[in-house]
């Protein structure tokens, strides 16, 4: 006769029914007559999530006890582990902690054993268990708070939600880990494609985020360590603290030409007319995001090359380039256009010519004038018409004629040698007839979005694995692809942690 066994006369879900009896008899009771709405949600949420947490304890249960029988009705059954070595030998009441956005819960279930072999456990592949104590939804939550404020924001939030099940410090952990299959996500997905006639835009930038010092560059370590400040309780002017490392940030769209004027951009001296209306810009579609404090700037570049390419295999549509003027920058883009046999349209952001052509007036008119304004205005009609140079030379004229100094003139020499060391990526007048836009905007955009309101707050001085992993998953949750990557990640955690001999005769694809 087979022994009784009172673990399965137990119900799994009894613990959860006298919880909901025990919510519904408090809010049928009289006390709760005297309650405020705001009193019962506290209630309701407080209790109400003790009651998830032990249905979700239920069910756990519930699995226990029907492995317990199924091992019972097969005693000849053995497990064959990743290696391919069968464990003869079972052991029931393993058991495990998993903290969820319920709550924590034990998990327990049979090993699988071998002399001198790791135990398995079956019944963690079947639920696709985490290596560590945290369940992959609370570790989705994790990352969402974590990657929009700061830690401490992120865990007052889930402190809130779901109790105290994360610390700061494991936190911090989670995103690093959920970041590890970015770049492998964006290789498998596949981007949509577009017409011929839509023009292929990239824009590269860079912007500083304070680190800690063993983060640093070597060279920027290197010059803060030999920093010596002439003034201890502040920087001396021109003076660097050298606390920062560049960031490198790129970004692909699709954008439908939108042919404009140059009074379209500038409006002349005199003012528009009232008869037409400035022509709207070029829109930037399907935006992609990537940036990265790791790697290196080349790295980035040759990974929106790659993006570009993905969406125009064969060549068919115009790549146009947008960057700031940085030369650094130009020479790793002709480099990389060049490594793969690309014709690519380089323009430097409007913008920053504009700045330099601002900086320039006010060598030879009072700020805030009218004068100033239209004189920046017949530049910039210049210049948009592709006469940049001439606009170089009608400068340098009226500072020789003007008499200006050398202290008086810098802004005017500066602008000068900006627009004749660029003066093949200065040709607007065929920018604005094809529709092609014409300033950096969505990178300059993504630079203050990415790393301004996030790794740039004030007092965060960041980990350089840290760092990279907000930075990416700020890029990816902006591309609108984080639901898509997080089953992608979530499928490649369960092959990590339950490999299989076959596993590797498939793709997992995004």
């Amino acid at each position: 006769m087979e022994p009784y066994d009172a673990f399965d006369a137990i119900d799994p879900f009894t613990a959860a029914t006298r919880a909901f009896d025990c919510l519904k008899g408090a809010l049928a009771g009289p006390e709760s007559a005297a309650l405020s709405h705001h009193e019962l949600e506290d209630l309701v949420k407080l209790q109400g999530r003790e009651l998830l947490r032990l249905l979700f304890q239920g069910h756990l249960d519930l699995r226990e006890k029907r492995e317990r029988e199924q091992i019972r009705q097969t005693e000849d059954r053995a497990v064959r582990g990743a290696d391919g070595q069968i464990r003869p030998h079972r052991e029931v009441g393993h058991s495990r902690l998993l903290a969820c956005v319920f709550g924590t819960v034990a998990v327990t279930r049979c090993a699988w054993r071998g002399k001198g072999q790791t135990s398995v456990h079956p019944a963690d592949a079947e639920l696709s268990l985490p290596a560590h104590l945290h369940s992959h939804g609370l570790r989705r939550l994790a990352v969402l708070e974590a990657v929009r404020g700061s830690y401490d924001q992120a865990k007052e939030a889930i402190d809130r939600s779901c109790g105290k099940v994360l610390g700061k410090r494991q936190a911090e952990q989670l995103v690093v880990a959920a970041a590890a299959d970015i770049d492998a996500f964006y290789q498998h997905k596949i981007p949509l494609p577009s017409t011929a006639a839509t023009a292929l835009v990239l824009q590269v930038d860079g912007k500083g985020v304070v680190m800690r010092p063993e983060a640093l560059r070597p060279a920027t370590l290197k010059a803060h360590q030999r920093n010596r400040r002439a003034l201890r309780t502040r920087l001396a002017p021109g003076e660097k603290p050298h606390r920062k490392r560049m960031a490198t940030l790129a970004c692909v769209f699709d954008t439908d030409p939108a042919p404009r004027r140059l009074h379209d951009v500038i409006a002349p001296p005199e003012g528009r007319g009232t008869l037409r209306s400035p022509r709207p810009g070029p829109k930037a579609d399907h935006k992609w995001l990537t940036a990265s404090l790791i790697h290196p700037p080349e790295h980035v570049i040759a990974a929106a090359f790659d993006q570009a390419q993905a969406r125009d295999r064969d060549h068919l549509r115009n790549w146009v380039v947008l960057v700031d003027g940085a030369r650094h920058q130009l020479e790793l883009i002709q480099t990389e256009a060049g490594r793969r046999q690309l014709e690519v349209h380089v323009l430097l952001d409007f913008v920053h010519v504009a700045e330099y052509v601002w900086g320039a007036a006010h060598c030879f008119h009072k700020v805030g004038t009218p004068e100033v304004e239209a004189w920046v205005a017949g530049h910039l009609t210049t210049i948009l018409h592709g006469q940049a140079a001439r606009a170089a030379a009608e400068i340098t004229a009226q500072a020789d004629q003007t008499g200006l100094r050398a202290t008086r003139r810098e802004g005017a020499d500066a602008c000068v040698r900006y627009l004749t060391g660029h003066l093949d990526h200065l040709r607007y007048d065929t920018a604005l007839s094809a529709g092609w836009p014409i300033a950096t905007g969505p990178i300059e955009g993504a630079c203050r979005h990415l790393i301004g309101d996030r790794l740039d707050i004030t007092g965060s001085r960041w980990g350089l694995t840290g760092a990279e992993a907000v930075l990416k998953l700020r890029a990816l949750i902006d591309n609108g692809d984080f639901d898509a990557y997080w089953r992608y990640h979530l499928a490649r955690e369960h092959e990590r942690l339950y490999p299989t001999p076959d596993q590797h005769n498939y793709e997992l694809t995004a």
